[in-house]
């Protein structure tokens, strides 16, 4: 087996490893990045953000035309929908995007290796692929990844039972598709085949779904997607899941089987450490499966380190592409920054729900005392001219300082207003800052300036 030597390694070709071999070979490493896949980009960008992304927006496109288009005045007739053609949209964005971090790779000189990527010692990679290599470098860095959490007793097929992967390529819409877990996965992709003509029935463990989002906004959210057509089972534990014919049975405690076409399971996600051949170096993961790092990312072993939904926190690639930076740029002796208080997280239904920073209910917990500043859609023009005056924005700031300690938003496009807030947050501005800068009207944004306003009570245009 033929041996190479690079200066640093990166064993996984997702947003933290691809990123990662980017940034290092930009800072001068000799870097090779290992992928089990043909395409690099990992799960988010193969059959995960990206893709999803690429469904949710057509299937909203399908549903604005089937029944908002003649608000605008808009009249198409009949409308058809063509599923194989909506799907070959997904695959030539994942195509082009996995083309574009080829193309990266050569510009800056990152060695790519297609296989699956093995620990054999402290200082070496085995990667078995259609050309066996063993790789050796001075460092190494860990980015598997994580992979669809499992649940007991649903028996997954991968056709008629599967997790998120599965529903990104249903063959046809199911008339009745039910999905385990009501988080942001499962409304996701539950949100896509329910525009598109399936029957949805969500069953969650939890009192409320999108645990771990701001509950006003999970509520108002709920309500909504009830609106949509969405069934919910809340405080619902499932026992069994299988199929039975050319139906899937599902069983639930307590409760009537429910029967369906389709199973997405959609439980969260685990660490792909498993099978990457830790042991062989004494790296040894905490009980749920995730790498300990300290705060330059180094494991307990000399020289390897690790980033991204393998040592835990938010499982969200703009946080793994963010510690590879970090982790990378540390390596070279650079002073460099990441601050975990101020990571977003987006949900992509419609509406739109986007979070930085506390949750009202943290605050109230751990006794902070907070002003709540709050600007519904409906008192925003460009709001009303898009069609979408349902959300609001919440602003929460310390009573003392003014800091701001969370922005939550459910609306339109919250995905892209919630930046605004990120950035102010990462600068430590306070409300008033918000509220000084002169936002461009007519623009969603302006929801955001209003809600800031509203903190110290002198809000213009909401009562």
């Amino acid at each position: 087996m033929k041996t190479v030597r690079h200066e640093l390694v990166v064993l996984g070709g997702g947003p933290a490893g691809y990123v990662a071999a980017i940034r290092a070979a930009q800072l001068g490493f000799d870097t090779a990045c290992i992928d089990e896949n043909a395409q690099f980009g990992g799960t988010c960008v193969r059959v995960g953000c990206i893709p999803s992304k690429a469904l949710l927006e057509s299937s909203h496109l399908y549903e604005e035309a089937k029944h908002r288009f003649q608000d605008h005045g808009l009249k198409i007739g009949s409308l058809d929908l063509d599923l194989a053609a909506m799907m070959n949209r997904k695959t030539k964005i994942v195509d082009t995007l996995t083309g574009g971090i080829d193309m990266l790779f050569k510009k800056q000189k990152v060695t790519p290796y297609h296989g699956r990527g093995k620990l054999r010692d402290l200082n070496s990679i085995v990667v078995q692929g259609d050309e066996p290599v063993v790789i050796e470098a001075d460092r190494i860095l860990l980015c598997p990844g994580s992979v669809p959490a499992t649940l007991r007793g649903v028996e997954e097929d991968g056709d008629r039972i599967g997790n998120s992967t599965t529903a990104l390529s249903f063959p046809e819409v199911p008339e009745h598709l039910v999905v385990i877990g009501g988080g942001y996965i499962g409304m996701e992709l539950g949100s896509v085949w329910n525009r598109l003509g399936s029957q949805v029935t969500v069953l969650e463990a939890f009192d409320r779904i999108f645990p771990g989002i701001d509950a006003e906004l999970a509520n108002i959210a709920l309500r909504t997607f009830k609106k949509q057509g969405f069934k919910f089972q809340l405080k619902t534990f499932v026992q069994s899941a299988s199929v039975k014919g050319d139906k899937c049975v599902v069983e639930v405690k307590d409760g009537d089987p429910i029967t369906c076409d389709r199973v997405l399971l959609a439980t969260g996600r685990r660490p792909a450490t498993d099978s990457i051949g830790l042991e062989s170096i004494g790296l040894e993961t905490d009980r749920h499966g995730f790498i300990p790092v300290n705060e330059n990312f180094e494991t307990s072993v000399e020289n390897v380190f690790a980033t991204g939904d393998c040592i835990g926190g938010a499982m969200l690639a703009h946080k793994a592409m963010e510690e590879a930076v970090v982790c990378v740029e540390r390596m070279a002796g650079m002073q460099t920054h990441l601050n975990y208080d101020v990571i977003p997280a987006i949900v992509y239904t419609h509406p739109e729900i986007a979070s930085v920073g506390k949750m009202e209910d943290e605050l109230k917990e751990a006794g902070v005392a907070y002003n709540k500043g709050v600007c519904p859609f409906g008192a925003n023009g460009r709001a009303r001219t898009l069609g979408e005056p349902d959300g609001r924005v919440k602003i929460l700031a310390d009573a003392k300082t003014d800091r701001v300690l969370g922005v939550h938003i459910i609306g339109a496009r919250a995905g892209d207003m919630i930046a605004e807030a990120a950035a102010a947050m990462e600068y430590g501005a306070s409300s008033e800052d918000i509220a000084r800068t002169c936002h461009a009207h007519p623009t969603l944004a302006e929801a955001m300036h209003e809600a800031a306003l509203a903190v110290d009570k002198r809000a213009i245009h909401t009562a």
